[in-house]
């Protein structure tokens, strides 16, 4: 007798199969990822003139400088590279963190591809992608796509360094993205 799936999973597989090509790579980090991001990025180097200013990369002391919400690369308000010297608006940081999270859900959704993936597990990938850039050679996200999500889940503690070494600020973000993921 041939294998005949679940009645739950014969409706998740249909209403996947009836989903545009289009709708994984529409999809949007919710408000509780933006927290999440937010609660660890933090909008660090506030002046006393009210501006944000640039900070060197903890695990290193210098190279990728950040500002505003985990902002590294290119300076979209002043030219160049982000950098020391580089201050912007707190508008300005919010107007960047939410260009760049549409990019990394989209790079997100991309990595994941059809894989079923709930808002939370999603909201972590985000964060994660948005802190390591690794969503794309991650075994988490291999494990995620597999339908391991226990397997992901633990995944996630691996990805505590920065400059060769262990930082707890790491450790943290990754074990509140674990538990965002296993909700």
């Amino acid at each position: 007798m041939p294998y005949q799936p679940s009645t739950p999973l014969l409706a998740l597989m249909r209403k996947l199969a009836a989903l545009p090509a289009a709708a994984a790579s529409q999809r949007r980090i919710s408000q509780a990822g933006i927290a999440l991001i937010k609660r660890f990025e933090g909008c660090a180097r506030l002046r006393s003139d009210g501006l944000v200013e640039a900070y060197p990369d903890p695990g290193t002391g210098g190279a990728p400088w950040t500002i505003g919400w985990g902002a590294t690369g290119r300076d979209t308000f002043g030219g160049g590279m982000i950098g020391p010297g580089t201050c912007w608006t707190h508008a300005q940081c919010n107007a960047r963190l939410e260009q760049d999270l549409t990019r990394f859900a989209a790079e997100v959704a991309a990595a994941i591809g059809t894989a079923p993936t709930t808002q939370a597990q999603f909201d972590a990938l985000v964060s994660f992608h948005y802190n390591t850039g690794a969503i794309a050679r991650a075994t988490l996200t291999q494990r995620h796509i597999a339908g391991d999500h226990q397997g992901a889940a633990r995944e996630f503690a691996r990805w505590n360094r920065a400059g060769g070494r262990v930082l707890k600020g790491l450790v943290r973000r990754r074990a509140a993205e674990a538990e965002l993921y296993s909700q």
